[in-house]
């Protein structure tokens, strides 16, 4: 077992390159099942999930190289439609395999998924939505999704599901006729699988807007395709900025995917100075409270960077109020930054932030990715030392976040 030590009270300055991002790269990956040939991804982020994904390709027949940040996959042959239930329990994004592998072999076995436990996160619309084209989905234990002949359909979906959205849009691919998926989900990362499925020869249109269209073919073909940055690391790392009253430049970023994290950070104070590709945050001495920060679906503020922005509103002058709309569990960090010295009171999907003085460090434990990422801004800041345990789960989501730390002055190190 890893743990982070940190010894807080240093200020943030300098320059960091943002990674790709981990919630497109993942179900752009599954999604190379479907053209039986190569791909070439680009700008692919070193991340625990990552590897676990090009395990199951590699598993399920697939040549896989990672070299420089830029991944090979070779799909001509796949000899397995059943992915292994030792690495589907390792994250939540292995059910995007779903729709490829039904779309690319007509049959699917695979369980419940696993990842961060932030709250109940159920398949229902996904397993609906494949349905729909024409799939048969027994459980049993497993789940068995078979389906040779998908046919186009339209489908409603009850809520913006992300991971639903993506399952439909790969399912549809080779269905035939037209498939148009309503209340879609508009995330960026969306438009991304998009753009690497049209690469591929697809016929996929509307991504970010709530209809999205796709035109069923039989062929796709080989494709080369950069991954977006990843607009979460980016909000940590401009968090991780604000609590420590930094001021840091982020470079290789989409601006528009930041306006939720940037409205808030500049209400809280800071200074932010943007182009297309970069960005520049400024921060007080002290942050001032942010009066309302509610979790939404996209262009909402991301459920994902609010136990960061949490973190950084510990020590703000005056009252935060967080209302977390998207897990009912997404607050599991809270009983970990009250052991700094944090005062936050819940109260169902509510919670109360009063900003104090100073932090103190101490022994805490991320139990989930997001929540593990505040735990170690909150120990920028706190006097003392601070001991980040559940370093594992950190880097699922993160390329080498205490290195990056590292070299903007933090003083941390890898136990």
């Amino acid at each position: 077992m890893s743990l982070y030590r940190i010894t807080g009270g240093n200020r943030l300055t300098g320059n960091i390159k943002v990674e790709g991002a981990k919630n497109a790269v993942l179900p752009i990956l599954a999604a190379t099942i479907l053209n039986e040939g190569i791909s070439v991804i680009e700008n692919v982020p070193a991340l625990n999930d990552v590897v676990t994904m090009l395990e199951i390709l590699k598993k399920l027949g697939c040549r896989v190289e990672y070299r420089d940040k830029t991944v090979v996959v070779d799909s001509s042959s796949i000899t397995s439609n059943e992915i292994p239930t030792v690495l589907v329990k390792r994250m939540r994004s292995s059910i995007v395999l779903l729709g490829s592998l039904l779309g690319r072999t007509g049959k699917v076995i695979t369980s419940y998924p696993g990842g961060c436990a932030i709250g109940v996160r159920p398949i229902d619309l996904h397993l609906k939505g494949l349905r729909q084209l024409g799939a048969n989905v027994e459980m049993h234990g497993q789940i068995i999704c078979e389906g040779k002949d998908l046919k186009g359909t339209e489908i409603q979906l009850d809520y913006p599901s992300v991971g639903a959205t993506e399952n439909i849009m790969l399912a549809a691919v080779h269905a035939k006729g037209e498939t148009v998926i309503r209340n879609a989900a508009k995330e960026p990362e969306i438009v991304d699988l998009q753009g690497f499925l049209n690469a591929m020869g697809a016929r996929v249109f509307g991504a970010g807007n709530h209809m999205i269209r796709i035109e069923g073919v039989k062929e796709l073909h080989d494709c080369r395709h950069t991954v977006m940055t990843d607009r979460i690391a980016a909000g940590t790392y401009m968090a991780a900025a604000a609590v420590t009253g930094g001021e840091i430049s982020l470079e290789n970023i989409l601006v528009d995917h930041l306006h939720p994290i940037t409205d808030k950070l500049r209400e809280s104070g800071c200074i932010i100075k943007t182009n297309c590709s970069n960005m520049r945050i400024t921060a007080p001495k002290r942050l001032k409270a942010i009066d309302l920060i509610r979790t939404l679906p996209y262009p909402g503020f991301p459920t994902d960077a609010q136990p960061q922005m949490m973190a950084a509103m510990c020590t703000a002058a005056g009252t935060s109020i967080f209302v977390e709309t998207i897990f009912e569990n997404r607050y599991r960090h809270i009983d970990e930054l009250i052991k700094l010295g944090a005062d936050i009171k819940v109260d169902g999907r509510i919670a109360v932030v009063r900003g104090v003085p100073r932090l103190s460090g101490a022994l805490v434990t991320a139990k989930d990715l997001r929540g593990g990422a505040a735990l170690v801004l909150a120990g920028l800041v706190a006097e003392g030392v601070t001991e980040v345990e559940g370093v594992e789960h950190i880097d699922r989501g993160y390329e080498d976040l205490g290195e990056k730390l590292k070299s903007l002055g933090a003083d941390i190190i890898m136990v």
